[in-house]
């Protein structure tokens, strides 16, 4: 296993710290925080540069807010600075970590996504019922409270297996200890913020430990995962009953998560399959009713920002390219005809 020596150098350098802040500032120059950062760019670059060369740094305290997507979510906002920062970990430690993980790992990922999450399992279910014309199952099961419960000092031990420099270790036990989720202690601390660039690529590190154990240990081939949510095909239902256990002890004993308890559904895919906001069923796929309904909320949303002068017609258009994208990835004529109806409803009243 290839391991990484020294790799703080480059990370705190000031031309990864200044490409970090390129691609940080992407769709954000009208924010007044980023804005406020860039008028000064250059010496709070080289200021947070020598913080961290003088191992001075000291990451700063989250914002909070709630959003609703489509279940209520608590986002914790860090500082600009220390944005820019998780990017230019983020552009070292990813290529470091990126060969370690499965293919069938969909979450964050250049080249994967939702849609290329939901376009596996199908294929994986085509493939094993025969097109449908066998029996076959599928274990569906996610993580309970997985962002709030990833274990510091495990996910710190996940890391220093590849990366031995202790200086950009120090600085990922900053992060990683930069929030706890509620009710920590001195012994138990846990969670890292949804919202943080890092926390994406900490929770896929974190979580390909069990992908690894899932493919080798428990040799499992028709998998996917995408976050906390995965998926297991096969024509053995006593199969996919058999693997839960191996599955919890693991997920308790070694990670120190655990299965959410109302949301393991064990059934045989031609009733249809939910993964990634869309229903897998024989011969098409639709897309699930909270995930229409969430299209269609937000787009309204958008549209009244674009009235009310809040965004610009560019990114009016943006999103309606997007939210139509999503749709284009299902059985969705009607759906989309309805869509654009609304928008142009919406646009005009």
């Amino acid at each position: 296993m290839k391991i990484y020596r020294d790799v703080y150098a480059r990370m705190i350098s000031p031309e990864n710290l200044f490409r970090a802040w390129k691609v940080f500032k992407e769709n954000k120059r009208n924010k007044v925080d980023v804005m406020e950062f860039e008028i000064n760019l250059e010496k709070e670059i080289f200021k947070l540069h020598r913080e961290l060369k003088d191992r001075t740094y000291h990451h700063g305290p989250y914002s909070g807010f709630w959003i609703r997507d489509p279940k209520l979510r608590r986002i914790h906002k860090a500082t600009v600075r220390d944005r820019v920062l998780h990017h230019a970990v983020f552009r070292i430690l990813n290529p470091i970590f990126e060969p370690t993980f499965i293919a069938n790992s969909f979450s964050c990922r250049i080249g994967k996504g939702t849609h290329k999450g939901m376009r596996k399992v199908a294929e994986m279910i085509r493939a094993k019922s025969g097109n449908y014309t066998r029996e076959c199952f599928a274990l569906k099961c996610d993580i309970r409270k997985f962002f709030d419960s990833i274990d510091h000092d495990i996910l710190l031990r996940i890391l220093e297996k590849k990366v031995v420099d202790k200086r950009m270790l120090w600085l990922l036990r900053e992060i990683i200890e930069s929030f706890t989720a509620s009710r920590p202690n001195l012994f138990d601390r846990h969670g890292v913020p949804i919202g943080n660039l890092t926390s994406q690529i900490f929770a896929n590190i974190y979580m390909n430990e069990f992908d690894q154990f899932i493919k080798h240990a428990l040799h499992v081939k028709d998998y996917a995962r995408y976050t906390d949510d995965f998926v297991i095909i096969s024509n053995d239902r006593k199969y996919l009953e058999y693997l839960l256990e191996p599955i919890r002890e693991y997920l308790s004993h070694t990670l120190h998560i655990e299965l959410h308890p109302h949301k393991i559904l064990l059934r045989e895919c031609k009733r249809g399959i939910d993964f990634l906001g869309y229903v897998i069923l024989p011969h098409h796929i639709v897309v699930r009713k909270k995930t229409k309904q969430r299209v269609l909320r937000k787009l309204r949303e958008r549209v009244a920002q674009y009235r009310n002068g809040n965004i610009k017609e560019e990114t009016l258009w943006g999103s309606l390219s997007s939210y139509l994208g999503v749709l284009s990835h299902a059985d969705a004529y009607k759906l989309t005809e309805e869509t654009l109806n609304n928008f142009w409803f919406w646009l005009k009243e």
